[in-house]
């Protein structure tokens, strides 16, 4: 079937972008500049998503990675989708997902100590539960739910920091996909779970891949932002969007922003684009939008000397 290609990179850079849950998918960061759109039953859409990513990040300081799946159109984009970047905050739902893969394996429910753990993590990003959860699932069930999950190319920090383990956006793609499809590694209870937690995020979060989510459009979202060494920030989002025709993922990472305003700003440019993309002319969008007065302070997700 025919696929059409956004940019100029090479076949082998598109194949690896476009990797399914189960496939490893890196991309130098030199190779991929421009967008790498494909989609074998709607060219036109892709090659029009990937002039609205370029657009978005035209003139933006910084490096960027974009990865976009469109599930309901067999769509796949990407920018520098394997570049490696601190996770922040945003790995707090990798380690939610492996507990609950090691709880199902266990054939138990998660504790009310654990779902109070997840819930503060998740919906207020709560640096103390992420750590204690991080402490009880163990660098070793971390590392077998990475791998069982396809995501081979995050890497945990060698220090045991959460906030430093090593992560692309073609990875955050694939957890997505884990949160968002029926698969043998998480149960469909685990995954709703999850994604409820996602959807109830304090409301001084939920800026990101959500804005200019259109109106009917269910969104779950996981945000990160830290500063290292008290400069060049790095800002996250990572997204699934649901509803009628429409159901697909987002995971735009940032560093070297110079404020955490800034990172916020160029992930939403490419939020709104890509939603506007792939359902136009839908009801006014919602949501995006660093609340005003926010303090530009880290997550906490790293020490601060780290």
């Amino acid at each position: 079937m025919p696929v059409l290609l956004a940019g100029t990179l090479a076949a082998g850079a598109a194949a690896a972008i476009t990797a399914g849950p189960g496939a490893a998918a890196a991309v130098p960061a030199r190779a991929a500049q421009a967008p790498v759109c494909a989609s074998a039953a709607h060219p036109a859409l892709a090659a029009r998503l990937g002039r609205r990513i370029t657009a978005a990040l035209e003139g933006r300081t910084g490096t960027e990675s974009v990865a976009v799946y469109g599930r309901e159109r067999g769509l796949r984009c990407g920018v520098r989708a394997g570049r490696h970047y601190d996770s922040a905050s945003v790995v707090k739902a990798t380690i939610l997902a492996a507990l609950l893969r090691e709880t199902a394996g266990e054939h138990r429910p998660l504790t009310k100590a654990e779902d109070a753990l997840a819930t503060k993590m998740i919906t207020r990003s709560d640096n103390r539960a992420a750590s204690a959860l991080w402490r009880s699932v163990g660098r070793a069930r971390l590392a077998r739910f990475l791998e069982r999950a396809g995501m081979a190319h995050t890497a945990l920090d060698p220090a045991g920091h959460w906030g430093l383990t090593r992560i692309t956006a073609a990875d955050q793609i694939t957890l997505l996909r884990r949160l968002t499809e029926h698969n043998a590694l998480l149960t469909d209870d685990a995954r709703a779970y999850e994604l409820g937690l996602m959807h109830r995020v304090i409301a001084s979060q939920r800026w990101g891949t959500t804005a200019g989510t259109p109106a009917g459009i269910t969104w779950h979202v996981k945000n990160g932002w830290l500063p290292r060494h008290g400069k060049e920030w790095r800002v996250h989002s990572i997204g699934a969007f649901t509803g009628p025709g429409e159901d697909y993922l987002i995971a735009v990472l940032t560093q070297g922003t110079p404020t955490m305003a800034y990172g916020v700003e160029t992930i939403e440019r490419v939020a709104r684009a890509v939603h506007g993309g792939l359902a136009p002319g839908t009801r006014a969008p919602v949501l995006g939008g660093l609340p005003d007065g926010a303090p530009e302070t880290s997550d906490g997700s790293v020490p601060p000397h780290a």
